[in-house]
């Protein structure tokens, strides 16, 4: 085990608990205000049987992060009953992750995309998508006259589903990166 101050840990590290579990970090939030302590509040999921917590630390608390390895995986499909299978391009072994711990996340998963999986002794414990993912618009509003503002955004749907908001000047079948943390349009695809 590796101790890490409270405001350094970040979504998918593993952390020993007071408890002597192991949680997965969910989100993290820190709060500095004007006077006073500031705070880190962290959401975690227990491994074993996946009850979420919320823990709140000075940020300077240290904490009790667990040894686990980031290996690469190629995502293959999506079994309806088990979750989303993918395989170790190394030794081409297959591991299920369940629906419940790829979240929303799933519907940018593309197939053969390359992702992490933290792993703690041979079980999955969390995904990490890239950061960014190319989609195409299959369904955007028209532009309202005068709607030339840069700040300004139309909302449109994309080819996975999921809805975002876009510049007035992509339309329907354009290609654009999204980011997979909160969907949100980043610029225009160069492909």
């Amino acid at each position: 085990m590796v101790k890490v101050i409270a405001s350094d840990v970040r979504k998918g590290n593993v952390i020993e608990h007071s408890d002597g579990q192991l949680y997965v970090v969910m989100s993290h939030e820190t709060f500095r205000p004007g006077k006073g302590t500031p705070t880190t509040t962290v959401v975690m999921r227990r491994i074993v049987d996946g009850t979420k917590t919320t823990v709140t630390h000075k940020t300077t608390d240290a904490l009790e992060k667990a040894f686990v390895e980031e290996l690469k995986h190629t995502f293959l499909f999506e079994d309806p009953d088990t979750g989303f299978v993918f395989m170790n391009p190394d030794n081409y072994e297959q591991v299920t992750v369940t629906k419940e711990m790829v979240g929303d996340q799933a519907a940018y998963l593309q197939p053969e995309m390359d992702v992490y999986l933290i792993m703690y002794e041979g079980q999955a414990l969390s995904i990490s998508l890239p950061a960014k993912v190319t989609l195409e618009i299959v369904e955007t509003e028209p532009v309202v006259k005068g709607q030339t503002a840069s700040s300004s955004y139309k909302p449109a749907k994309l080819s996975n589903g999921v809805r975002t908001m876009v510049p007035p000047h992509i339309e329907a079948g354009t290609r654009i990166v999204v980011s997979t943390e909160d969907g949100s349009y980043q610029e225009r695809a160069k492909d």
